[in-house]
Protein backbone atom coordinates (compact mmCIF):
# COMPACT_ATOMS: atom_id res chain seq x y z
CA UNK A 1 0.00 0.00 0.00
CA UNK A 2 2.87 2.33 0.89
CA UNK A 3 4.16 1.86 -2.82
CA UNK A 4 1.24 3.45 -3.87
CA UNK A 5 1.02 6.20 -2.18
CA UNK A 6 2.95 8.41 -4.26
CA UNK A 7 1.25 7.55 -7.74
CA UNK A 8 -2.43 8.38 -6.13
CA UNK A 9 -1.28 11.35 -4.72
CA UNK A 10 0.20 12.77 -7.90
CA UNK A 11 -3.24 11.27 -9.47
CA UNK A 12 -5.40 13.22 -7.11
CA UNK A 13 -3.39 16.48 -7.95
CA UNK A 14 -3.68 16.17 -11.18
CA UNK A 15 -7.30 15.87 -11.33
CA UNK A 16 -7.39 19.01 -8.68
CA UNK A 17 -5.09 21.25 -10.87
CA UNK A 18 -7.33 20.45 -13.82
CA UNK A 19 -11.08 20.86 -12.08
CA UNK A 20 -9.76 24.66 -11.04
CA UNK A 21 -8.33 25.02 -14.53
CA UNK A 22 -11.55 25.27 -15.48
CA UNK A 23 -12.46 28.07 -13.08
CA UNK A 24 -9.82 30.62 -14.10
CA UNK A 25 -9.21 32.77 -16.87
CA UNK A 26 -5.21 31.64 -16.96
CA UNK A 27 -4.92 27.81 -17.21
CA UNK A 28 -3.21 25.76 -13.91
CA UNK A 29 0.42 24.76 -15.32
CA UNK A 30 2.40 21.80 -13.71
CA UNK A 31 6.38 21.23 -14.04
CA UNK A 32 8.18 18.85 -13.53
CA UNK A 33 12.67 19.36 -13.41
CA UNK A 34 15.61 17.30 -13.09
CA UNK A 35 18.77 19.17 -12.35
CA UNK A 36 22.44 18.18 -11.61
CA UNK A 37 24.85 19.77 -9.42
CA UNK A 38 28.55 19.56 -8.58
CA UNK A 39 30.94 21.43 -6.38
CA UNK A 40 33.73 21.41 -3.28
CA UNK A 41 31.79 20.71 -0.95
CA UNK A 42 29.24 18.19 -2.01
CA UNK A 43 30.47 16.72 -5.13
CA UNK A 44 28.22 15.43 -7.47
CA UNK A 45 24.01 15.83 -6.62
CA UNK A 46 20.96 15.63 -8.16
CA UNK A 47 17.77 17.60 -7.74
CA UNK A 48 14.30 16.50 -8.06
CA UNK A 49 11.46 19.44 -8.27
CA UNK A 50 7.25 19.16 -8.39
CA UNK A 51 6.11 22.73 -8.98
CA UNK A 52 2.30 24.35 -9.97
CA UNK A 53 1.20 27.51 -10.70
CA UNK A 54 -2.32 28.47 -9.97
CA UNK A 55 -4.46 31.15 -11.14
CA UNK A 56 -7.23 31.41 -8.52
CA UNK A 57 -8.64 34.54 -10.40
CA UNK A 58 -7.61 37.76 -12.40
CA UNK A 59 -6.74 39.42 -8.67
CA UNK A 60 -4.75 36.61 -7.28
CA UNK A 61 -2.41 33.18 -7.99
CA UNK A 62 -0.27 30.85 -5.75
CA UNK A 63 2.60 28.76 -6.16
CA UNK A 64 3.58 25.83 -4.90
CA UNK A 65 7.26 23.89 -5.02
CA UNK A 66 8.68 20.65 -3.39
CA UNK A 67 12.46 19.22 -4.38
CA UNK A 68 14.09 16.45 -2.85
CA UNK A 69 18.18 16.09 -3.64
CA UNK A 70 20.02 12.84 -3.88
CA UNK A 71 22.62 14.29 -0.41
CA UNK A 72 19.36 14.14 1.37
CA UNK A 73 17.87 17.12 1.39
CA UNK A 74 14.64 18.92 0.91
CA UNK A 75 12.61 22.01 -0.02
CA UNK A 76 9.23 23.19 0.19
CA UNK A 77 8.05 26.52 -0.69
CA UNK A 78 4.99 28.19 -0.99
CA UNK A 79 4.30 31.86 -2.54
CA UNK A 80 0.93 33.95 -2.71
CA UNK A 81 0.08 36.77 -5.00
CA UNK A 82 -2.33 39.43 -5.18
CA UNK A 83 -2.19 41.08 -8.59
CA UNK A 84 -3.26 44.37 -9.56
CA UNK A 85 -3.48 44.70 -13.34
CA UNK A 86 -2.49 47.78 -14.74
CA UNK A 87 -2.86 49.37 -18.51
CA UNK A 88 0.70 48.15 -19.50
CA UNK A 89 1.97 45.81 -17.25
CA UNK A 90 0.95 44.41 -13.97
CA UNK A 91 2.06 45.05 -10.38
CA UNK A 92 1.69 42.25 -7.70
CA UNK A 93 2.67 41.95 -3.83
CA UNK A 94 4.27 38.30 -2.94
CA UNK A 95 4.05 36.62 0.29
CA UNK A 96 6.81 33.79 0.09
CA UNK A 97 7.38 30.88 2.73
CA UNK A 98 10.39 28.68 2.19
CA UNK A 99 11.58 25.37 4.62
CA UNK A 100 14.57 23.39 3.67
CA UNK A 101 15.93 20.59 5.87
CA UNK A 102 19.37 18.38 5.45
CA UNK A 103 18.20 15.34 7.18
CA UNK A 104 22.08 14.01 7.35
CA UNK A 105 22.72 17.02 9.55
CA UNK A 106 19.50 17.52 10.96
CA UNK A 107 19.68 21.12 10.09
CA UNK A 108 16.81 23.42 9.19
CA UNK A 109 15.75 26.94 8.06
CA UNK A 110 12.88 28.79 7.43
CA UNK A 111 12.59 31.84 5.47
CA UNK A 112 9.46 34.30 5.35
CA UNK A 113 9.64 37.27 2.37
CA UNK A 114 7.03 39.84 1.37
CA UNK A 115 7.96 41.78 -1.74
CA UNK A 116 6.39 44.00 -4.57
CA UNK A 117 6.71 43.74 -7.95
CA UNK A 118 6.02 44.64 -11.35
CA UNK A 119 6.31 42.59 -14.34
CA UNK A 120 5.25 43.44 -18.12
CA UNK A 121 6.30 41.54 -21.46
CA UNK A 122 9.85 42.03 -21.16
CA UNK A 123 11.07 42.55 -17.44
CA UNK A 124 9.75 41.66 -14.34
CA UNK A 125 10.99 43.15 -11.01
CA UNK A 126 10.58 42.47 -7.14
CA UNK A 127 12.51 44.08 -3.98
CA UNK A 128 11.20 43.72 -0.61
CA UNK A 129 12.62 42.04 2.80
CA UNK A 130 12.63 38.74 4.45
CA UNK A 131 13.81 36.95 7.84
CA UNK A 132 14.87 33.65 8.53
CA UNK A 133 15.49 31.17 11.56
CA UNK A 134 17.70 28.56 11.23
CA UNK A 135 18.44 25.38 13.81
CA UNK A 136 18.99 22.02 14.54
CA UNK A 137 16.18 19.60 14.77
CA UNK A 138 18.16 17.47 17.77
CA UNK A 139 18.31 20.42 19.64
CA UNK A 140 17.14 20.17 23.31
CA UNK A 141 14.40 22.78 24.34
CA UNK A 142 16.39 23.64 27.58
CA UNK A 143 19.57 23.79 26.05
CA UNK A 144 21.43 26.92 25.90
CA UNK A 145 22.29 26.64 22.26
CA UNK A 146 19.26 28.89 20.38
CA UNK A 147 18.44 28.73 16.65
CA UNK A 148 19.93 31.26 14.52
CA UNK A 149 17.60 34.65 13.94
CA UNK A 150 17.89 36.70 11.15
CA UNK A 151 15.20 39.14 11.54
CA UNK A 152 15.85 41.19 8.13
CA UNK A 153 17.45 40.93 4.64
CA UNK A 154 16.96 42.64 1.60
CA UNK A 155 15.07 40.57 -1.14
CA UNK A 156 15.72 41.67 -4.71
CA UNK A 157 15.21 39.74 -8.24
CA UNK A 158 15.34 41.06 -11.84
CA UNK A 159 14.52 38.91 -14.56
CA UNK A 160 14.93 40.56 -18.09
CA UNK A 161 13.37 38.46 -21.72
CA UNK A 162 14.59 38.52 -25.26
CA UNK A 163 11.20 38.14 -26.18
CA UNK A 164 7.45 39.16 -24.90
CA UNK A 165 6.60 36.13 -22.41
CA UNK A 166 3.63 35.04 -24.63
CA UNK A 167 5.99 33.90 -26.97
CA UNK A 168 6.55 30.41 -28.13
CA UNK A 169 9.72 30.47 -27.09
CA UNK A 170 11.77 32.82 -24.95
CA UNK A 171 15.03 32.96 -22.89
CA UNK A 172 15.76 34.96 -19.90
CA UNK A 173 18.62 36.51 -17.39
CA UNK A 174 18.04 36.99 -14.14
CA UNK A 175 20.32 38.55 -10.96
CA UNK A 176 18.72 38.33 -7.48
CA UNK A 177 18.93 36.80 -4.52
CA UNK A 178 16.43 34.35 -4.22
CA UNK A 179 15.11 31.95 -6.54
CA UNK A 180 12.42 28.90 -6.29
CA UNK A 181 14.14 27.22 -3.05
CA UNK A 182 16.78 29.47 -1.67
CA UNK A 183 17.26 33.32 -0.04
CA UNK A 184 20.48 34.27 0.23
CA UNK A 185 21.96 37.69 1.77
CA UNK A 186 21.83 40.62 -0.35
CA UNK A 187 25.58 40.75 -1.32
CA UNK A 188 25.40 36.82 -2.14
CA UNK A 189 23.64 36.94 -5.45
CA UNK A 190 22.79 34.63 -7.51
CA UNK A 191 22.67 34.45 -11.16
CA UNK A 192 20.92 32.40 -13.92
CA UNK A 193 19.91 31.84 -17.69
CA UNK A 194 16.75 30.51 -18.48
CA UNK A 195 14.91 28.85 -21.43
CA UNK A 196 11.33 27.89 -22.77
CA UNK A 197 9.61 26.47 -25.52
CA UNK A 198 6.23 25.38 -26.34
CA UNK A 199 6.16 22.66 -28.92
CA UNK A 200 2.18 22.35 -28.36
CA UNK A 201 -0.53 24.67 -27.08
CA UNK A 202 -0.46 23.23 -23.36
CA UNK A 203 3.09 21.69 -23.23
CA UNK A 204 6.40 23.24 -22.56
CA UNK A 205 10.13 22.01 -22.27
CA UNK A 206 11.70 24.38 -19.76
CA UNK A 207 16.16 24.70 -18.42
CA UNK A 208 18.23 26.74 -17.24
CA UNK A 209 21.81 27.04 -15.43
CA UNK A 210 22.10 28.90 -12.16
CA UNK A 211 25.09 30.28 -11.08
CA UNK A 212 25.00 30.53 -6.94
CA UNK A 213 26.39 30.59 -3.63
CA UNK A 214 27.72 26.80 -2.33
CA UNK A 215 28.38 25.29 1.32
CA UNK A 216 26.14 24.48 4.06
CA UNK A 217 22.75 25.99 3.07
CA UNK A 218 24.87 28.46 0.92
CA UNK A 219 25.20 30.64 4.26
CA UNK A 220 28.82 31.45 4.64
CA UNK A 221 30.79 30.27 1.58
CA UNK A 222 32.81 32.51 -0.67
CA UNK A 223 32.55 30.94 -3.77
CA UNK A 224 30.23 29.47 -6.50
CA UNK A 225 28.85 26.71 -8.29
CA UNK A 226 26.93 26.26 -11.39
CA UNK A 227 23.45 24.14 -11.11
CA UNK A 228 21.44 22.87 -14.27
CA UNK A 229 17.83 21.77 -14.43
CA UNK A 230 15.37 20.87 -17.36
CA UNK A 231 12.03 19.89 -17.36
CA UNK A 232 8.50 20.09 -18.77
CA UNK A 233 5.57 22.38 -17.72
CA UNK A 234 1.85 21.28 -19.27
CA UNK A 235 -0.72 23.44 -18.81
CA UNK A 236 -5.09 22.08 -17.93
CA UNK A 237 -6.68 24.57 -20.56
Amino acid sequence: MTNLRIPLFALLLALSLSATAQLTERPVELRFFGGYVYNDVLGHSGNFDLQTLVPVNRHFEFDAALQASTRNSYAAALNMRPLFPLSVGELYLENRLLYRFMASSHQYDFNAALAAGYRMDYVDVRIGCFGRVMGDHRRNPHSADEPVIEPFNLLYRVEAFVRPQTSFWNLSFVVGNIDDYQMERMWQPMFAANFRYNPIDNLSVLGGVECKPTGMFHLNAQFYALYTRIGIAYRFN
